[in-house]
């Protein structure tokens, strides 16, 4: 009689160590889809440079820019590599101080890709000091519930700079988007509806992308943790399907951030003991 073959053990994977590298990989998905713009851009302050009072020297200076956003490329890349808590932790503070120098330099201050990938690093940092907990349960429920505060923090800021008679009316968007805007939605609407229906449909556009917005961010960090990843991860994705491409410089941090709440577990609920006769 031949003994029997063990079946091989389960996979298993640390859940700690897969949602840090997934916020890693957004945050770097973001700042790559951002880098045919940047370069572009990089030539044209050389051939242009722009001087402006406001800004210190340093922050006025192309290379200083070019070296903060190759700086933070990489110290993403070597924190999802490395399985050092003390080298992730030094990646971290790069990828945060790197994010704030774009923060607040002259050429990248008015770009939300670098203002989202700030609280995405500040997130992170915060996260890789944590990792070492005993309770990796209560950890990631503890992050998941800080990565929707972000989250609603963020669309809520958006919502409220949309609170204007303009972006009610849809003028804003018409302007932006409807009118001329090159892009799969804009193009079909413009080929089949008239110009009086078409400004119609921004104005009830932008109301729906203001009311969304303002729910989103009153509510979305109240949800459990895997409703609000799967309802963020929708809303983000669809900011961007359905207006503009470009948008996902911005929005792919924050859907890695989002993902963070698939990997939490509910707790379990604690209640008193039942007590037998």
């Amino acid at each position: 009689m031949t003994d029997a073959i063990p079946e091989p053990p389960p996979l298993t994977f640390d859940r700690v160590v897969l949602a840090h590298r997934v916020v890693q990989l957004g945050m770097l998905a973001g700042l790559l889809w951002k880098i045919s713009y940047f370069v572009a851009a990089m030539e044209v302050y050389r051939r242009i440079p722009l001087r402006d009072d406001f800004f210190p020297d340093a922050m006025q200076s192309t290379n200083v820019l070019i070296a903060a956003f190759m700086a933070t490329c990489a110290a993403i890349v070597l924190n999802i590599v490395t399985a050092s808590r003390p080298l992730q932790l030094v990646c971290g503070a790069v990828t945060l101080l790197g994010s704030t120098v774009l923060c607040i330099h002259q050429g990248s201050y008015n770009d939300m890709t670098f203002v989202t990938t700030w609280w995405t690093a500040l997130w992170s940092l915060w996260y890789i000091a944590g990792m070492t907990s005993t309770d990796a349960d209560a950890f990631l429920r503890r992050a998941a519930f800080l990565s929707r505060l972000i989250l609603s923090m963020i669309l809520l800021g958006g919502a409220a700079g949309k609170w204007t008679g303009e972006y009610w009316s849809g003028e804003v968007f018409f302007d932006i988007y409807f009118r001329n805007r090159d892009f799969w939605l804009f193009n079909l609407l413009r080929d089949n509806l008239t110009a009086e229906t078409l400004r119609e449909v921004a104005t009830w556009y932008s109301r729906k992308v203001i009311i969304v917005e303002t729910v989103a961010g009153l509510g979305l960090w109240m949800l459990p943790a895997r409703w609000a990843a799967a309802v963020g991860i929708v809303l983000l994705s669809s900011i961007a399907l359905l207006s503009n491409f470009l948008l996902f410089s911005v929005l792919m941090c924050l859907i890695g951030l989002a993902s963070v709440g698939f990997f939490a577990k509910p707790s379990k609920p604690t209640g008193p003991k039942r007590q037998t006769a």
